[in-house]
């Protein structure tokens, strides 16, 4: 399993918009990557001072959301919709999408991940599958 440092996550993001905006060929989620920095330009000066965002710490004490975290639930909803896992994911999504843009329907979703997420944390159980599902359909009014 994959598990990126803090400071790999980070270039990853900067160096996949610094090719984007440079024009340079994206390879594999540098891609997506790209495409979802682009929908969050509050993020742009950041990314592109690769230094600062290496270093910058975010809390929550302090009113910061850590766009490195956003942007990698975003990434992983991308994922997991493409390939349907946990399977029925990608036809919830398509149910939010009848009811709202790409972009909130994504952002309906990172927030039943970030609690399903959480609750596996705080109990030491792995992530329940079922849980995050049924949260985004009672999202999805289904």
């Amino acid at each position: 399993m994959f598990n990126p440092s803090r400071e790999q996550v980070r270039q990853f993001f900067c160096e996949s918009w610094r090719k984007h905006r440079e024009r340079l060929i994206l390879e594999g989620a540098e891609a997506t990557a790209a495409d979802l920095i682009a929908e969050h330009p509050e993020y742009h000066a950041l990314l592109e001072n690769p230094q600062a965002a290496i270093e910058l710490e975010f809390s929550p004490e302090g009113g910061q959301m850590n766009p490195f975290l956003h942007l990698s639930l975003h990434l992983a909803v991308a994922e997991q919709i493409g390939i349907d896992q946990p399977r029925g994911i990608k036809a919830a999504y398509f149910v939010l999408r009848r009811k709202m843009d790409v972009h909130d329907a994504e952002h309906t979703v990172m927030e039943c991940l970030g609690e399903t997420l959480w609750r596996s944390q705080r109990e030491g159980k792995p992530m329940d599958g079922d849980a995050y599902l049924d949260c985004v359909l009672r999202k999805a009014g289904s």
